[in-house]
């Protein structure tokens, strides 16, 4: 198996959890194949428990371990290492094109949170924690809602 550092592949892969999407898509997760499939499914399970870890931490003042989760998750590191050329080409063939840009976003947003967790800054972390969890709902309700039919898109 070929392994690759490129951060663009974790991030298409994380942001079919978590991106921000203006308007209603195919779900792509009919699209993936199995090994995608499974790969996104692991790293989705690394994000929960980073999001969950990150909340306690914001709301306890653990700034250093908001900030290391929230790189974990910009840094996408499980599938960075797990994905070949042929995967890659895979994965580029089942996302919309819209789909990268609001992945960008995604992680922009924590490696903003990480920041935020260095500069111990307690409001910053709120405001794009929440953000970042409007992401998820949104990527639900717009790329998986075959997963997640009761899922509704959040409103501005």
């Amino acid at each position: 198996m070929t392994k690759t550092n490129s951060p663009l592949l974790g991030i298409l892969i994380l942001s079919l959890t978590v991106s921000f999407a203006a308007t209603a898509a195919e779900p792509v997760t009919p699209k993936l194949t199995d090994k995608l499939d499974r790969l996104l499914r692991e790293e989705m399970r690394s994000i929960q428990t980073a999001m969950g870890q990150i909340h306690s931490a914001i709301v306890m003042g653990q700034h250093d371990k908001v900030a290391k989760q929230a790189q974990d998750i910009h840094d996408s590191f499980i599938l960075q290492q797990s994905l070949t050329e042929q995967d890659r080409k895979d994965l580029m063939s089942a996302v919309p094109e819209g789909f990268i840009k609001l992945d960008k976003e995604f992680h922009q947003l924590a490696a903003s949170l990480a920041e935020a967790g260095r500069n111990d800054d307690t409001e910053k972390q709120h405001k794009l924690f929440g953000k970042m969890t409007g992401n998820c709902i949104q990527c639900h309700s717009t790329y998986v809602s075959d997963r997640f039919p009761d899922v509704k898109p959040v409103r501005d």
